[in-house]
């Protein structure tokens, strides 16, 4: 969108109601997919006009298809209909890209990804207690996450830095920035007290908390905050939940659980703060009315507590009305009744008490191993919900036969264990690489990390069977073809390329297998690392000291790398995340992932990245019945890769008048191939066959060379109405008169320079108009 600016970029009030002609000519509506684009780009012109929408996301039109543009006569939006459809495009990448900062999202994937387990429930046919079970353990197992963040950061702050470090004199000496917290340093100095230690370090969680909150209420209000259009009609029984009006709108589910999530994230600072004063006030002869303050404070945390799970458990918005409640004294009592805790907690660890020490490490095993504990009991009885639900109403397309959502919720707690474990773990080596002065992080922290590379080698195993399955399909794909192009002169190194392209766009189909294999790895590891932690108290290296010369080594090992491999992976995520917002290779190669995970609202986990289809959705659907209800014309929602959900999603949303006005025109669409399989509440057969009966029609193309977009392979043979069959990929084998120099092998892009693109989108619009027969096929075509 930045070279369109240099253009024309206001947008156009004075241009006028569409003409006869106009909607005579009909209208087709481009959504770009993964990676952005520019307007020029997509409309095949140097001049473009922003006829509505704003800096973040718009609508654009050719400079010449708007009246008086630049000052010129351009009356072309009367030019009669045998010049083709008005194309606009919706340029949307604003959305989901921006400065290199942004890239600090990609910190909080783990809460992206148990978001996005939210949303892989199984098919059901009716919404019933299994489906809210299922909605309730995934919020449950993301307000987990949010708890196991804070408390790493807890953990850094206040126990390694201000407990082990600030009261180890060599420690403290080698760090003059902590001089003023060391008892030996500072002449026992006012903050050297270790209470006072201990609330001075609160504040590094607590402004951690603050910021998840900032950036959730921002990014609230600018993407849940936007308004969908009202929907006239309930939704049928087949259709999926993207049909409900209030489905991407989710500003009052957002608002609960921000305030439910901030007020965990406090709560869990103000049980940090008072669980070690409260331990020392319970000795023998220690102060009895400090005691009894602690354990009234203690009591009032696991009340306040219990609120936070009791509002996370009750969902807290209907889809089926754009419900613009705003609870707006449950969003300041939690948050508040949780501040209060934490500043009475700072009071209390703070006061003066005579002889307290600090010595080894804060009480964090425990409190590691339950939330450990918890978030596996979670997860396993989310997959028995599912596995319920996928009983009840099979689906062979399913992926992973309906487990994906609790496989995903796992890797997700996985991601933020390791995570934990190996920040505390490099932390720790940070401040006293010998070990000498510091006991370190709690063990269940360092088994986590050591998890790391056993997965990882699984891992790779997987990969490498991958590899050799694939090389030997790519065999077999070079006798197709040879098949397909019978007569022409055989070119080896073409033929490899073709058949190598073909086998590799197959591995988006093996994503199943890879996330069941590492969610099985992380299950047996996690469960491994969590009886070991419980069962010796010791690190792996020396609960392993012992053994074998084998176990030992590999404890060993295990242990190093896994520091080593957290610090090195957050490098390079951070690297790449920022690679990916500036660079449009590298964004498209992990933009799928990253726009499928930020493409569902946040219905789990309010700190996950925003969702940029709550302001995409609503966008298209008003583009789209405003120009239907204006003219009564024809349109086509043209969409690419994640611009075919987007459509899809829009059409959804439509009234049923409206729909029958709209076609759809997808290629290189993953609706199937990765929604349909992940997500078969809301993307499978059902919907889908619901979806292609109550629009105008639907066409979809795909080319078998395209690693993410394929066939939608809709139910009861409804298939070959919306499936063309494969486009050629390469257009040409050879050499030939159309194509004097050799085609290029295109894969998921420039759809719309095939001819086949034209002409689905021509026999779409003359479907849409009764009075004028469709193009007649050409021989040989679907």
């Amino acid at each position: 969108m930045e070279q369109s600016r240099e253009r024309i970029t206001e947008p156009r009030p004075d241009i006028p109601a569409p003409t006869a002609a106009t909607t005579e000519r009909g209208l087709e509506l481009l959504v770009h997919g993964v990676g952005g684009t520019t307007p020029e780009k997509m409309l095949g012109d140097p001049r473009t006009v922003r006829v509505t929408g704003d800096d973040t996301a718009a609508v654009f039109r050719r400079a010449e298809e708007v009246p008086d543009a630049h000052g010129d006569a351009a009356p072309t939006l009367d030019e009669p209909p045998g010049r083709g459809p008005v194309r606009e495009a919706y340029v949307w990448c604003n959305l989901t890209s921006g400065n290199g900062t942004r890239a600090l999202w990609l910190l909080l994937l783990p809460f992206m990804v148990v978001n996005l387990a939210h949303w892989m429930r199984p098919a059901a046919e009716r919404p019933g207690r299994p489906v809210r079970l299922y909605g309730l353990l995934v919020r449950l197992a993301a307000l987990t996450l949010t708890v196991l963040l804070v408390a790493a950061a807890c953990e850094v702050a206040l126990d390694l830095v201000a407990w082990q470090c600030a009261g180890a004199p060599a420690c403290a000496g080698r760090h003059s920035w902590l001089a003023f917290l060391s008892p030996t340093l500072s002449d026992d100095g006012w903050w050297s007290r270790p209470g006072r230690r201990l609330a001075l370090a609160a504040l590094a969680p607590t402004l951690l908390t603050a910021l998840l909150w900032y950036l959730s209420h921002r990014t609230w209000s600018a993407y849940e905050s936007h308004r969908p259009l009202a929907a006239t009609a309930e939704p049928g029984p087949d259709e999926s939940a993207l049909a409900r009006p209030g489905f991407w709108y989710g500003r009052r589910l957002g608002a609960r659980l921000r305030a439910a999530h901030t007020a965990a994230g406090l709560l869990t600072v103000a049980a940090a703060v008072t669980l070690p004063a409260v331990r020392f006030d319970h000795r023998p002869g220690g102060p009895a009315l400090l005691y009894v303050l602690g354990v009234l404070l203690g009591s009032g945390i696991l009340v306040w507590a219990g609120a936070v799970i009791v509002v996370v458990c009750r969902r807290g918005r209907s889809e089926r009305r754009l419900d613009q409640t705003l609870d707006r004294h449950l969003l300041r009592a939690l948050p508040l009744g949780a501040v209060t805790l934490l500043l009475l907690a700072v009071a209390y660890a703070g006061w003066s008490r005579p002889g307290w020490h600090s010595g080894g490490r804060l009480p964090g095993d425990p409190a590691f191993g339950a939330l450990m504990l918890a978030q596996g009991v979670l997860v396993v009885a989310l997959a028995v919900v599912a596995a319920g639900l996928h009983r009840r109403l099979p689906d062979p397309r399913a992926a992973m036969r309906g487990l994906g959502g609790p496989a995903v919720a796992l890797l997700a707690c996985a991601l933020g264990g390791v995570a934990s474990g190996g920040v505390a773990q490099r932390v720790a080596d940070w401040l006293d690489g010998t070990r000498a002065s510091l006991t370190g992080p709690p063990v269940t922290l360092t088994w986590q990390a050591s998890a790391i590379p056993p997965v990882l080698a699984a891992l790779l195993v997987l990969i490498a069977v991958l590899a050799r399955r694939t090389a030997r399909l790519a065999r077999a794909e070079r006798r197709r073809v040879r098949a397909e192009h019978p007569g022409e002169p055989e070119d080896p190194t073409r033929t490899r390329r073709i058949a190598r392209v073909r086998a590799m766009a197959t591995l988006t189909d093996r994503a199943p297998l890879v996330v069941a294999v590492g969610s099985a790895a992380t299950l047996i590891v996690g469960l491994g690392s969590l009886v070991g932690a419980l069962a010796t108290g010791l690190a792996p290296a020396q609960a392993a000291r012992n053994a074998g010369d084998t176990v030992r080594i590999a404890a060993e090992t295990c242990q190093a790398l896994g520091s080593w491999l957290i610090g090195v992976g957050f490098l390079l995520f951070v690297t790449w995340g920022r690679r990916a917002y500036k660079d449009a290779s590298a964004r498209r190669t992990i933009g799928i992932l990253w726009d499928v995970g930020t493409f569902w609202p946040r219905a789990a986990h309010p700190f996950a990245p925003p969702c940029y289809a709550e302001r995409a959705v609503p966008d298209l659907t008003w583009r789209t019945a405003t120009w239907t209800e204006r003219t009564g014309g024809r349109l086509v929602l043209s969409g690419h890769s994640q611009g075919s959900v987007l459509v899809a999603a829009a059409a959804w949303q439509l009234t049923p008048a409206a729909r029958e006005r709209v076609a759809l025109l997808t290629y290189g669409s993953p609706l199937e191939r990765l929604y349909g399989r992940w997500f078969p509440a809301h993307f499978g057969p059902a919907a889908l066959a619901a979806l292609h009966q109550d629009i105008g029609c639907w066409r979809n193309l795909h080319r078998r060379t395209d690693p993410i977009g394929g066939p939608v392979r809709l139910p009861d043979g409804h298939g070959p109405e919306v499936d063309h069959e494969p486009l050629p990929d390469p257009r040409a084998y050879g050499r030939t008169p159309e194509h004097p120099l050799p085609a290029p092998i295109l894969g998921h892009s420039d759809y719309q320079e095939d001819p086949v693109y034209t002409r689905e989108r021509d026999r779409l619009l003359a479907r849409l108009h009764p009075d004028l027969p469709a193009p007649r096929p050409e021989p040989g075509q679907g």
